[in-house]
């Protein structure tokens, strides 16, 4: 199966535009894709993407998905596993690292100061 991702030499990414509240999230939250597509309901492809978390805001349920999930702590906090009321979890600073495989429940998030993570989601190509 080919990776649906174009040859992309270093450039300036611009973090100022291009920010969307992914389907589902809290209006808090907003990714950048990077790179490539994923087809969620066909179970393909693979995307690469900033997300980022505006300072207070949280998730109320964990999440699961089909694929795997590969995610960086580049800046700021994120707790995981906070309660729907944003309380309790686990804090982690950045230089921090997940990888879930398909089916792995995690969360819910919340960020106190604010946050920015790199993900890099795909389904297996077996």
């Amino acid at each position: 199966m080919a990776i649906n991702k174009l040859h992309d030499e270093f450039h300036t990414i611009d973090l100022a535009s291009g920010w969307e509240v992914p389907e589902g999230y809290p209006a808090g939250i907003q990714q950048k894709i990077l790179s490539g597509s994923l087809d969620e309901s066909g179970g393909r492809g693979s995307r690469t993407r900033l997300l980022r978390f505006q300072p207070g805001v949280f998730t109320t349920a964990p999440f699961v998905h089909r694929y795997w999930e590969e995610v960086y702590l580049l800046s700021g906090d994120l707790t995981v596993g906070n309660d729907e009321q944003g309380e309790g979890g686990q804090a982690f600073d950045p230089h921090t690292y997940a990888c879930r495989p398909p089916g792995a429940f995690h969360g819910p998030f919340k960020s106190n100061a604010g946050c920015m993570l790199l993900e890099i989601h795909y389904f297996d190509p077996a």
